[in-house]
């Protein structure tokens, strides 16, 4: 099969599709990939590396698309890159459909098959290639929002350590979420926990105990209530294939105290705060209300190189499933991976997708 890797476009986008390992295992097995010059480029990856692994180097977007039968990226198309989309194409890469009507709708236009990342499955339910990107926004929301808790930085000047205990509430204990509550935890923050699965909080609770560590249902008044006492709040909620629900209101923000930062981890769904829009890393967060949001749409674009390593860990097995057997033969063998088919023909396929959507 002849695979793509076009440079990503996106601000501050620096992450790769595909690594020249990936590269040369494909290429061992007689695929032909070809990579935009410099795609690689900014996080020690070469063209001459990827020459040297088997690639072919194309000097444009436009050439990679023309020449290939399945892209690989990372980020979704933007407008620049929709003219090279087409019907006997096929887009493995994250979409986020779900929180971006617009973006939808111009996709589905090119009647490009694409296959999101973020609702491929594995037998046991979990997201295979969306939990190595979430554990990573997970760990960089604690890094974000302490740095913009920050006085300089517009917070509230607080530091969380064990110096002066402050609150960290975080709610939705997925991947992303576990991994903020673990950071959490180290840092000394007292930790509210929010979840909506009482399951998932005995758990959590096996694992930390009692001590600085609340478990809270999650209901409209509880968030309420430790929103309003905490320095940092960080948003995780996720739903396959769905816009994020909004589980903090405009309304809620007015009982916080200003110099609050809130990191909605959620916001590539649409965000899980009422008040949230998409930021990138250039101008990363606005304040409303006397709260300030950050809400970067590629938080893992801020460690492109450990992303990218981690991502073509997850998404090699399945490359190398489409490229051997065929998209079609691919998808009807491999549930999982169909799970994953978000529009196919100018259709929208996957269930959660088109509800969100309501089509």
């Amino acid at each position: 099969m002849k695979i793509g890797v076009p440079a990503e476009v996106k601000n501050n986008e620096n992450r790769v599709g595909l690594t020249p390992d990936s590269v040369k295992h494909l290429s061992k097995l007689g695929h032909s990939i070809y990579v935009q010059s410099n795609a690689g480029q900014s996080i020690g990856y070469s063209d001459d590396l990827y020459r040297k692994s088997g690639a072919t180097i194309l000097e444009d977007a436009g050439e990679v698309f023309c020449v290939t039968d399945l892209i690989i990226k990372v980020k979704e198309p933007v407008q620049e890159e929709l003219e090279f989309l087409r019907d006997d194409l096929t887009l493995f890469t994250y979409l986020h459909l779900a929180g971006n009507s617009s973006q939808a709708k111009k996709l589905l236009e090119t009647g490009i098959t694409g296959i999101a990342y973020e609702t491929v499955t594995a037998p046991d339910g979990s997201l295979p290639l969306l939990a190595p990107m979430s554990a990573i926004a997970g760990q960089l929301s604690m890094v974000v929002g302490s740095y913009h808790l920050l006085k300089p930085n517009k917070g509230r000047g607080t530091l969380i350590s064990n110096i002066d205990p402050r609150v960290v509430t975080v709610i939705g204990a997925g991947v992303a979420g576990k991994e903020a509550i673990a950071k959490a935890i180290l840092n000394n923050a007292v930790v509210k926990i929010i979840d909506r699965d009482q399951s998932v909080l005995n758990d959590l609770k096996n694992v930390y105990g009692d001590e600085n560590v609340d478990y809270i249902l999650s209901t409209p008044d509880s968030i309420q209530d430790a929103i309003s006492v905490s320095d940092l709040v960080i948003g995780s909620v996720y739903v396959v294939g769905k816009e994020a629900p909004k589980v903090i209101t405009k309304d809620m923000l007015q009982e916080m105290v200003n110099g609050s930062v809130m990191v909605d981890i959620s916001i590539d769904q649409g965000g899980c705060f009422q008040t949230s829009k998409p930021t990138n890393h250039d101008d990363p967060t606005f304040i409303q209300d006397g709260i300030l949001h950050y809400c970067v749409t590629n938080m893992p674009g801020a460690v492109p190189l450990t992303a990218s390593n981690a991502l073509n860990k997850a998404t090699l097995p399945f490359i190398q499933e489409i490229a051997e057997k065929g998209i079609t033969k691919a998808l009807n063998e491999n549930e999982y991976l169909f799970n994953g088919l978000n529009i196919q023909d100018g259709k929208v396929i996957h269930p959660g997708v088109k509800e969100s959507l309501e089509i």
